[in-house]
């Protein structure tokens, strides 16, 4: 399936708008359209409040690693988590929309569009096949941790490193594809997707490294980077806007991304993910922000231990390069990789949930080299308790890490955290 998309890109790109046009041609009855009754239209955020010791977040322009810091010491704090307004319209019966605005709170506040794709959903075959598209601005289907229109977390407040970052930097405007067909006892999913304007994606994670927090990047805002030294700050911008297009106009050179769920007679699932933005590191705009040729595979599996316990694993590696050549390395050339385990139990209208995960980066680029790589870990435990309209939930979440480029700036190699979060989520 991954070749198949490469001979599609190799050789023109497939027209957003035209996809799009094909999406919304279904003509629609009076008795299918609905805009603004109350099922296309949903709310939900949180309040919380969170203690946390260690360094400041590197949302305030620090180098800790969670969402919220102590400056040195313990602090505690009241926060707006995410508020979140999602509308989805009914054009006809298999045509809809996506449309979400947040609002993220705690450390700089920011407001703006989230998601803004078409959906078309045919009828299933009498086969058991079904066909179903997207095209807009959207996330891939990466994560395990996310669910729902607003891609809340479900059983934790804070997601791992490697949705994290799915949240920041990975995140394109694709026209996308799924076909799923029974195959013996077994059921498959196929995807494909041709994307664009992600062309920026690794400049976060190679200059901070990994980090965990619920923050995601919304439309046309961007990410302050760490302090740079040395060579790289004359090249590289203090800012990055993972939502950017940098090669000749839009979608002039589109990315992928494929996957493939594995569904066997037993209660187990199987996924298989591959993204490569193809980007030219060579691309680079006004205010100094490169293209980052950026590629990842992902192995998921979810699997039931009965009781209604689950078992989630993921597990990503993958390469980002920035730059000219130089010795035959470019600038920048990160090799990244990280995994999780995430078991969960329902304990009637309560839940809990732990997390173990190991992270790190290899940095070997003619100007970036090992004195930015990074190893780490963290650890997380959760409780949630369910009601109609609420869940209320605490966790308590450590991360150690280690990177040697924290010394250019008179701080130890070795950086440790923990935080504390308790947080009432509503939903209507």
């Amino acid at each position: 399936m991954v070749r198949a998309v490469q001979r599609l890109l190799d050789g023109s790109a497939l027209p957003f708008g035209c996809v799009l046009l094909a999406l919304s041609a279904t003509p629609a009855g009076a008795s299918d359209l609905r805009l603004f009754t109350p099922d296309t239209l949903e709310v939900s955020g949180d309040v919380r409040i969170a203690a946390a010791d260690g360094e400041r977040s590197w949302l305030h322009g620090g180098f800790g690693k969670l969402r919220s810091g102590g400056d040195g010491g313990w602090k505690v704090q009241p926060q707006l988590g995410n508020a979140t307004l999602v509308w989805q319209p009914q054009f006809a019966w298999s045509v809809s929309a996506t449309i979400v605005g947040s609002v993220e709170g705690g450390e700089r506040t920011q407001a703006g569009l989230s998601q803004a794709y078409l959906n078309f959903r045919p009828m299933r075959s009498s086969s058991g096949s079904a066909f179903s598209a997207r095209a807009g601005l959207m996330w891939p289907p990466v994560s395990l941790e996310h669910t729902g229109a607003d891609w809340h977390v479900a059983d934790s407040i804070t997601p791992s490193a490697i949705n994290s970052w799915i949240g920041e930097e990975v995140r394109p405007v694709a026209a996308e594809g799924t076909f799923s067909f029974p195959a013996g006892g077994s059921r498959l999913r196929a995807t494909a997707a041709v994307m664009a304007a992600n062309d920026t994606s690794g400049t976060l994670l190679t200059f901070r490294g990994w980090a965990l927090h619920d923050r995601t990047t919304l439309a046309f805002n961007g990410w302050r980077l760490p302090p740079l030294d040395g060579e790289i700050a004359t090249i590289q911008g203090p800012i990055t806007h993972p939502l950017v297009d940098l090669h000749g106009g839009f979608a002039h050179r589109p990315g992928y991304y494929a996957k493939v769920v594995w569904q066997p007679p037993v209660p187990v699932r199987v996924e298989l993910f591959r993204y490569d933005n193809r980007a030219n590191p060579r691309d680079v705009n006004n205010e100094m922000e490169w293209g980052w040729r950026t590629a990842f595979d992902n192995l998921g599996l979810v699997a039931s231990l009965g009781g209604g316990a689950e078992l989630k694993a993921q597990a990503l590696q993958g390469r980002t390069r920035m730059g000219f050549a130089m010795d035959g390395r470019h600038w920048v050339d990160d090799r990244f990789r990280s995994a999780f385990l995430l078991a969960t139990k329902p304990l009637g209208p309560f839940g809990i949930s732990g997390r173990i995960e190991a992270f790190g980066t290899r940095n070997r680029g003619s100007i970036v080299g090992s004195d930015y790589d990074e190893s780490g870990w963290s650890a997380m435990i959760a409780g949630k308790r369910e009601w109609k309209h609420f869940t209320g939930l605490v966790e308590l979440l450590h991360a150690s890490s280690r990177r040697e480029d924290r010394e250019d700036f008179g701080l130890p190699q070795r950086e440790a955290q923990t935080q504390l979060q308790a947080a009432l989520r509503m939903h209507w």
